[in-house]
């Protein structure tokens, strides 16, 4: 996450959803439920990933918000200053070849640098719409699984989510409580197909 993006999330009590939008603001309204005592056990997730988010709700919104502050700031990671080109954002990292591998990647134009990032662009190209059907769907999962695990229907709904049938899925979620139900589709647009 970069400086200009601000993490989205949803935050739930049971099945009811508190509220919704940037952390720190989400943060503070369930802060406030708090101290009026119409908040006990929070659950906030990354409208994102469907990751649980830890908030410490202790001490003055202030504590709370200055805690999410220096947690916001020490996420990004350090410059690892060494091989490669960190201006331009390369990171050293170890790869474990065969060495008929490193003998092939050594003779392309370019060396094994140049020919290892042309193949990781060509995958990337080649399954960039899997690799999202296959995120949203973890994305749609996790959430299920921690808000509907017990509900009816949940191992049907999940069979049809991985099986890519939205109808079906629909049908075993239409029970759930309304909120799990309205955070599911909202979740859910990219979960069922590949584009062409």
């Amino acid at each position: 996450m970069n400086g200009t993006e601000k993490q989205q999330c949803t935050a739930f009590e049971g099945s009811h959803a508190l509220a919704s939008g940037e952390l720190v603001q989400v943060a503070g309204k369930v802060k406030e439920m708090i101290e009026r005592g119409e908040a006990h056990s929070v659950l906030i997730f990354d409208d994102l990933t469907s990751e649980l988010i830890e908030v410490d709700f202790r001490g003055t919104m202030e504590d709370v918000l200055s805690r999410l502050e220096r947690a916001a700031a020490t996420e990004e990671p350090a410059l690892h200053r060494g091989p490669g080109r960190p201006k331009l954002g390369v990171v050293p990292r170890e790869v474990t070849l065969l060495p008929r591998h490193w003998e092939w990647l050594n003779a392309q134009p370019g060396g094994a640098s140049v020919a290892l990032r042309k193949l990781v662009e060509g995958a990337r190209r080649v399954n960039c719409e899997r690799d999202r059907l296959r995120s949203s769907q973890t994305t749609l999962y996790r959430f299920m699984s921690a808000m509907a695990g017990d509900l009816p229907g949940f191992e049907e709904a999940s069979r049809a989510l991985f099986a890519g049938e939205q109808e079906k899925f629909n049908e075993r979620i239409a029970a759930w409580p309304v909120d799990i139900q309205s955070h599911l589709q909202k979740l859910s647009p990219n979960a069922f197909q590949l584009h062409a």
